[in-house]
């Protein structure tokens, strides 16, 4: 029998699974790691000791457990797929060695100079025709300029910019490439129109051959090589496809992938899919395209998240070397955190929270937004603090929605995924706030699982992404409670105008 191989590369996390034809997991396992905080503003991962640590640990345990369990040899796994955080930059030298450590996703927000240059040159117009968005810290253009502008010398000797998953990639086949999915995030250099690089940017920005050649997310682009092959335990010839980002795979992993469809995928920040039948024009939300050809979504995310909430149960509990709070491993930290803040009621008790605890992305777009905890009284408990926080960002997240609704496209369903589905104080808050109905699949593994179906699809095994339906077996849901709806009204308009009515500020500090 035949078997698929995913991985995906997470902020805080790698997961790993094998599966069958039929989307049977047969093993799965998981690996965390650390994200590197040089400076203010800054996010970044050790491509090497991370990314291809995690792969080879996960790929080299995943195929010893098939086979002492199952008998299956490396050589019956087909094909294997991968995702990453993105968009990730990360230039690599000729002979392939990373030359600095990877510059990660919109959480990194050290080049706002280089977008305001970028405006002044290229028009932003012009810059929002050919990418479809506004440059954001979410864009890897300008890091690539912020690197040819201050680290010159890393730039002249770069031979490629590649994303996360195309590092995997050409670790696995020695070919360098890069999914138009993530490409679109590479703005302004690659064009939603032709779907390829757009010389015209390009040229403000860096010399066109140290960019990867686009493909679809379902290309076999290349196989694994010896080399490879003694590294990650997966036989020579194993078929690799162009991979995409995690959450593009996240939302496949959970049948996201209808026209309406919205995936909400909680982790260390949020992300938002919207499956569309076509490109709307915004400036506030990231339009994009899909793993294959047709397709089109429409993105979004906050910056901060379950980062917001694991930093308040850090600090508030204490946290030792191996990650332990108050001698608690990090979950019983986090269920005793949502135990208490289950006593605080709906609107903690007069408590609303920013959650720009590291800048904001959509919709505000703002590298300079910073957190705050208003309405803060001698009466207040951590666990008020900690429900607070909580509800902040969920209210960040009804914005988002509400931006949606406006651009007039259709949410017809929500399928929540990521860690923060474990936590039922958080699933309820957001159908509370934003008054929608989530609906969560009883396989929650993640983009890992995204991936292996990708692959089913490269191998001939599915032919549409619809098929994933046979995959995915909705577990429950979350209905939105009117009860305290006036209260989250009001208070969501005080959310709002407290940003309004700050933003100056906060670029003082």
């Amino acid at each position: 029998m035949s078997y698929v191989m995913g991985i995906d590369i997470g902020t805080y996390e790698s997961k790993g699974v094998l599966v069958d034809p039929r989307g049977r997991i047969l093993i799965q396992h998981a690996v965390a790691h650390r994200l590197d905080i040089p400076n203010r503003g800054w996010a970044e991962h050790d491509a090497e000791l991370t990314w291809w640590h995690d792969f080879k640990w996960l790929s080299n345990k995943l195929l010893k457990d098939a086979r002492s369990r199952y008998g299956i040899r490396s050589e019956d796994v087909k094909a294997v797929g991968v995702s990453t955080i993105a968009p990730a930059l990360l230039p690599i030298d000729k002979n392939g060695i990373p030359l600095r450590k990877a510059i990660l996703y919109g959480i990194d927000t050290r080049a706002e100079q280089e977008i305001t240059e970028l405006n002044q040159l290229g028009g932003e117009e012009k810059i929002f025709e050919i990418a479809g968005q506004s440059l954001s810290s979410q864009a890897a253009g300008p890091k690539i300029l912020w690197i040819r502008k201050h680290e010159p010398e890393i730039y002249s000797k770069t031979y490629q910019f590649l994303c996360g998953s195309g590092y995997l990639v050409y670790k696995l086949t020695n070919e360098c490439v890069i999914d138009r999915y993530t490409a679109i995030n590479y703005a302004p250099l690659f064009d939603i129109r032709s779907q390829t690089w757009n010389p015209d940017m390009v040229s403000l920005i860096m010399d066109a051959d140290k960019l990867p050649p686009p493909a679809w997310s379902t290309d076999i682009v290349g196989k694994v090589t010896l080399n490879a092959s003694i590294e990650t335990g997966l036989a020579p010839g194993t078929k690799v496809i162009a991979g995409t980002a995690d959450a593009m795979s996240e939302a496949i992993s959970i049948g996201a992938v209808h026209e309406g469809d919205l995936m909400m995928m909680y982790g260390s920040s949020t992300f938002f899919i919207l499956t569309t039948d076509q490109i709307p024009k915004t400036r506030q939300l990231w339009p994009n395209l899909h793993v294959i050809p047709g397709k089109h979504t429409l993105t979004g995310g906050t910056a901060t998240a379950g980062s917001l909430t694991r930093w308040f149960v850090d600090q508030c509990l204490g946290r030792d070397p191996s990650g332990a709070s108050a001698g608690m491993t990090v979950e019983e930290a986090y269920a005793y955190m949502t135990e208490q803040a289950g006593l605080s009621p709906p609107g903690a008790n007069g408590l609303i929270t920013l959650p720009y605890f590291s800048g904001e992305r959509t919709p505000v777009h703002d590298a300079f937004a910073k957190g705050m905890i208003f309405g803060l009284s001698l009466n207040h408990t951590t666990a008020d603090l900690y429900r607070s926080l909580v509800e902040g960002i969920s209210y960040s997240i009804r914005h988002n929605f509400e931006v949606m609704n406006q651009l007039g496209v259709s949410i017809n369903r929500v399928v929540a995924v990521g860690g923060g589905v474990k936590s039922p104080l958080w699933l309820q808050s957001v159908s509370d706030i934003c008054q929608v109905r989530q609906t969560i699949p009883k396989v929650t593994v993640g983009a890992s699982y995204g991936n292996a179906y990708i692959c089913a699809m490269a191998m001939g095994w599915h032919h549409n992404l619809s098929d994933v339906d046979h995959w995915v077996e909705i577990d429950r849901s979350v209905d939105p409670r009117r009860e305290h709806l006036e209260l989250y009204e009001r208070y969501y308009d005080v959310y709002r105008r407290l940003y309004e009515q700050t933003q100056s500020l906060m670029k003082v500090l």
